[in-house]
Parts: C-alpha cells; structure tokens; sequence
C-alpha cells in the first residue's frame, strides 16, 4: 500500500528541537515564574527575578522629607537579568512571527536579503527601544544638559561610570537605528537609499561626539577631582592608570568603528563604479550603428566602400 511516510518530530531537547520551540519554552519558564508570584511561600522567591533587590533609599532633609530612591548592584541581579532576558526571547519571537513575517510575504525577497531584513527588523525595534529608554533617563537625570554631572561628586558609588556610559549608548543607539531602518527601506525599494546618506554623517558626529566627552570626563573633570585614591569598598577607581585605560579603550574602540566604515564605504564605492562601466558599454553599442545599417546609409550617399575598405570604380558608359 502506497502510505505517506509521517514528518519525523525531532527528538525532545536536541538542539533542532530547541530552536523550532525555543518560544514556547521560554514563555513556559516565564509563565512559572510569574505564578510564584500567586502564593506567599513563593512570592518571596519570585520577587527576585522582577525586581531590583539593592534599592536605597535617603530622605532630602534640605528640601522637605521627600525621599530618593537609588539602586546598586549585587548577586541577586543575575535572577533579575535572566528573567527580563525571557521576556526580551519573547518580544523577538513575536516581532518576527506577527510584523516581519508578514511583511516578507508581501516583499517576496531572495534567501540572501530574507536573513538580512529580519536582522535588521530586529535589532531596529532593539535600538529603538533602548533609544527611547535611554533618552528618559537623560532627560529625567539632567545629564544632556548639565555635562559637568559625569565628573561631579565623584565616586558616584550607585551604579559607578553609568552616567558616562549611558550618555555615549544613546547616540551610538541613534545611529545603528538609522542604519537598519535605511536597510528595511532599501530592501523594500532599492531606489531609497537617502537614508544611507544621513547614516554616514551621524556615523562620524557620534564618533567625535564620543571622543569629545570622555576626553573631558577622564582628562579633565575627574582628574581634577580631590579625591584620587583607589578604594573598592567605596567605589572609588578614579586613579591615573584607570583613566588612561578607559580612555585608550574607548579611543581603540572608536578608531575600530571608523576602520569598518571606511572600508564599508569604499567597497560600496567600487561596486557603484563597477555597476556603472557596463552600462556604459551598453548605451555605446546601442548608439553604434549595426554593418548593414552603415553600408545602407553609405549605399544611399554613393560612398559604398568594399570589405577592404576601398571604394569600388565607377565603371564607364559604353559608346552607343
């Protein structure tokens, strides 16, 4: 009997397994930890993989009895970053399923631009994201405004260098959000390509910008500061060796940045005049008259002229 042979399921935990379920999976664990919330045996487990355990909070005695809350760090962050981690496996699964999926049915791209739109349609909701989150704080801690707050009141002992690794993230979040979002365009339309454009200009001003600030936090606002001795137990790095560190690291890791673009710039130039050199040849052998068109027009003017491009005589009337 000529029965149909069934799919083969892959077996459970391989890793062909893992990745068609990964989704489900994870919303599973998410789903568990979220139930240990319901009863008070758990809850105290549960609480620690939503929120942030070492919070601190100090009482303004000069402005009323209003109260700050700060936030440091500890072992128990690790529940916390695996539990939003789930949620970010989450949001991924149902970015691709319900708005890229759909959108690539309509755009019927190769395999090749397939992978490189759902790349870029992920990490441009990622950058977007973390754009938007990041400008809040900016703008809720007065840092775009007041620069002179990434040196200040030095050690900041909550959550030490975030201010200046914070302020250089989100322009560097601007840019790569640009940069995906022209590439969705261009795979859309590939005559939009203005994006690319405007891309390459906030490319090199996010790269000055970030060279410009932390050569003014570590080569002259903290070490200006009066305190310079290095002490862990109070948060305190700010020595010469740590702020020559930090700075060499950041200036490598700029001029790495600069190297990719120029070469990216570059191949992309040598491919536009490679694109360009054909066609040319085309539009000259489409203006170049064919052999026979030429020896019809030459026939017409009586200047037919023989294969060895010699002109045959004219031969003489007969005497009548």
């Amino acid at each position: 009997m000529g029965l149909r042979k069934k799919s083969k399921n892959p077996a459970v935990f391989s890793h062909e397994f893992v990745i068609q379920n990964h989704a489900d999976i994870v919303s599973c664990v998410a789903m568990v930890i979220l139930l240990g919330l319901m009863f008070e045996v758990t809850a105290k487990f549960a609480i620690m993989f939503i929120t942030v355990q070492y919070n601190v909070t100090y009482i303004n005695i000069d402005e009323g009895t209003d109260s700050i809350s700060f936030y440091e760090y500890g072992f128990k962050d690790v529940a916390t970053i695996f539990f939003y981690m789930l949620i970010a496996i989450i949001l991924h699964a149902v970015i691709q399923e319900y708005i890229l999926d759909k959108i690539n049915r309509r755009l019927h791209l190769s395999k090749t631009k397939h992978s490189k739109f759902n790349e870029s349609g992920q990490l441009a909701f990622f950058y977007l994201f973390s754009f938007i989150w990041g400008g809040s704080i900016l703008t809720g801690e007065k840092f775009a405004t007041d620069p002179t707050l990434l040196w200040e009141r030095y050690p900041h002992s909550h959550m030490f260098l975030h201010r200046l690794g914070l302020i250089l993230l989100v322009p560097h979040y601007l840019v790569e959000l640009l940069f995906h979002a022209s590439r969705l365009f261009y795979f859309s339309d590939e005559n939009k390509q203005k994006g690319f454009t405007l891309w390459a200009l906030l490319f090199v001003m996010a790269r000055l910008l970030t060279l410009t600030l932390s050569v003014l936090t570590f080569g002259f606002g903290l070490a200006r500061a009066e305190d310079q001795d290095f002490s862990v137990a109070n948060g305190n790095f700010n020595t010469l060796t740590v702020r020559i560190s930090c700075l060499a690291a950041i200036c490598l890791t700029q001029a790495w940045m600069m190297w990719k673009f120029i070469n990216f710039q570059l191949k992309k130039w040598r491919e536009h005049t490679q694109n360009q050199i054909p066609r040319k040849k085309v539009a000259n052998t489409k203006n170049k008259p064919s052999k026979k068109e030429y020896n019809k027009a030459n026939a017409s003017n009586g200047t037919v002229k023989t294969e060895s491009g010699t002109s045959p005589r004219a031969r003489k009337a007969k005497a009548s």
